[in-house]
């Protein structure tokens, strides 16, 4: 049955019998018998279909919920008998916000220097698709922000704090500035990542504080697009302290603290709420927390 649940949980994710037919590794008519099979077991209809995918019934929606939780176990139970036959090894994937993703390596070295069998995969993602990915089971961790807007039903862990800089290249007009309030922004020639991230919008919230409305010419979810475009000369970026003092000094850019009004935001690793732990996401967790216990942010 716990195939089974897996292809219902992946139809219900992928709304295509094809897309989860390929997410789970088996042929289209394999995962359309195995629900029909499904539904057989339990009794009930679970899909509505035709020649193609037209949702859930409530019946399925409540057989989705319940095959992510035993999915969960089954995944758990695997992760400790393999612990037990040859000690801590799998792999761990982790959803990531495209600003925190600087601060990543500081994690998984820490976590691979205590638990050398662990691999990672490491995805970009904006806030949303975190709390998303982690609810389908497509993730086992996220880094994201905790307590600005809602993350569903985790255990957080704090990293760091997100503070903002104003990009641009070095020997521009900008470059002897201490400081840059935000309400200068106003009419300059602003590369920002796209308004689906949680950074963009909590830019605009604050430049909506300091009283202007500010309107990019240039929008990327690349931080690496943005990056690209500042050091044409012809535009400037705001980014988290750490993503421009990792990627700017580099490149011949230089960062600039943004005041009036001082914002910051914590950053932190998230897991689902799930008992027993997986032993790998445990490890995570635990690396998590002796680096937040190091900077202060615990």
């Amino acid at each position: 049955m716990i195939d089974k649940l897996g292809y219902l949980v992946a139809v219900a994710r992928e709304r295509n019998f094809r897309r989860a037919a390929e997410a789970c590794g088996v042929a289209q008519p394999t995962l359309s018998a195995g629900i029909k099979q499904l539904e057989t077991e339990l009794g009930v209809l679970l899909v509505h279909r035709s020649s193609r995918f037209q949702g859930l019934t409530p019946e399925g929606e409540k057989v989705v919920e319940w095959g992510k939780r035993l999915l969960g176990d089954v995944r758990t139970m695997r992760q400790e008998l393999r612990v037990a036959r040859g000690g801590l090894a799998g792999h761990l994937r982790l959803a990531v916000i495209p600003t925190a993703l600087a601060m990543v390596p500081a994690l998984t070295l820490a976590c691979r220097r205590r638990h050398p069998g662990i691999r990672f995969t490491i995805l970009s993602s904006t806030s949303v698709a975190v709390t998303e990915m982690l609810g389908n089971f497509e993730a086992d961790a996220g880094i994201t922000y905790i307590g600005n807007e809602p993350i569903g039903r985790v255990r957080s862990v704090p990293l760091y704090t997100e503070r903002y800089r104003l990009v641009v290249p070095a020997g521009s007009a900008w470059s002897n500035r201490g400081s840059v309030a935000w309400a200068e922004l106003a009419g300059q020639p602003l590369c920002l990542l796209t308004p689906d991230m949680q950074n963009r919008r909590i830019m605009d919230q604050l430049m909506q504080q300091a009283g202007v409305t500010v309107e990019a010419t240039v929008e990327s979810n690349s931080i690496v697009t943005l990056i690209a475009h500042v050091r044409t000369g012809a535009w400037m970026t705001v980014l988290p302290e750490s993503v421009a003092s990792t990627l700017g000094a580099a490149g011949g850019l230089q960062a600039i603290p943004l005041v009036s009004p001082e914002a910051q935001y914590r950053i932190g690793l998230v897991v689902p709420q799930h008992d027993p732990m997986p032993p790998l996401t445990a490890a995570l967790l635990a690396e998590a927390r002796r680096i937040s216990e190091e900077r202060g942010e615990a």
